[in-house]
């Protein structure tokens, strides 16, 4: 390398330190860099409320462990700004579809926000465990819930279908538990290991037990997310009501017998397949043999959805 350009070259790399040290800064038309004009962010700690609750249960913000833990997911939420405007903008086209199940089979409206936690609303996610959906239910849960999974459909996918089954497991373990707080941590960490820590710790509180840190933090995402979404300006977050994703409509159509291809399928309908998957996720293949002759009812979206906004 020649000598004056390695030197050069040298220099700049011992000032990229001091470079990278320098602030963010909107200048003036001078050319002046104005102190009050900077273009930095301010980042501040997240207020903690005086007072919540979850799903109509007092949350105990007066044990500091509580404010803590709440402290962390708050922080977690409010600060990772992409996700959190995302999940701002998805609420109407999915809480329009899961507030309704929930509320019909008695379930509090704050498990919406479970969902949330578990999918991020990726009605297409699938875990490492292999649960899979906006629930994100494994097989066998599913199975013994009446859904069907096999190689051309997972109702797992489907969303009324998942929802009305978390449903049931909510009514089923708030039998058993009497709280909901217990309900959701039930969910995360599976009732019989929910059975044993209360068994061994001698308490019944979600706020008092010790848990593996997933379970630990799970309740207090979900409240989280419940503060952060229900009033998304208190943290931070402007999202004007046209930058929220709009809710498609969409008309049912029954299939009766088989569909050889479902791409074809989808044309006909003034659609295509891409647009048909998204809309009915538990379409697992590219045809439906469909050999017992079940009714599946699938979505079509209306005339000029693509175009469609707020």
């Amino acid at each position: 390398m020649n000598f004056s350009i390695s030197c050069r070259f040298s220099r700049l790399i011992k000032a990229l330190p001091v470079l990278f040290l320098l602030p963010l800064t909107a200048c003036s038309n001078s050319g002046s860099q104005l102190p009050d004009s900077l273009g930095t962010h301010l980042f501040t700690p997240v207020k903690l409320p005086e007072k919540l609750t979850f799903a109509g249960e007092a949350v105990p913000m007066e044990y500091f462990d509580v404010r803590e833990n709440l402290d962390r997911e708050l922080l977690s939420t409010v600060y990772f700004h992409s996700q959190t405007i995302r999940y701002i903008k998805n609420m109407p086209r999915y809480f329009s579809i899961i507030e309704p199940i929930l509320k019909s089979n008695g379930i509090p409206e704050d498990f919406k926000y479970l969902c949330v936690a578990e999918s991020g609303f990726d009605v297409r996610a699938l875990s490492p465990a292999k649960a899979a959906g906006l629930w994100q239910l494994i097989e066998s849960t599913a199975k013994e819930n009446g859904l069907e999974i096999n190689a051309e459909v997972d109702e797992r996918y489907h969303i009324e279908k998942a929802t009305e089954v978390a449903c049931r497991m909510f009514k089923s373990a708030y039998q058993k538990f009497g709280s909901w707080a217990l309900v959701a941590a039930s969910y995360n960490g599976g009732r019989a290991g929910l059975d044993q820590k209360i068994t061994a710790q001698k308490v019944k509180s979600y706020y008092d037990l010790l848990f593996v840190e997933e379970t630990t933090r799970y309740v207090f995402r979900i409240l989280a997310l419940k503060l952060v979404m229900e009033d998304p300006e208190e943290y931070g977050f402007k999202v004007d009501k046209k930058d929220l994703y709009p809710i498609i409509e969409t008309d049912n159509v029954e299939v009766k017998g088989s569909v050889s291809d479902l791409a074809a399928f989808a044309i006909s309908k003034g659609i295509n397949y891409k647009i048909l998957k998204m809309f009915n996720p538990w379409l697992r293949d590219t045809f439906l043999k469909n050999p017992t002759k079940k009714t599946y009812t699938l979505k079509i979206p209306e005339k000029g959805f693509r175009t469609k906004t707020n």
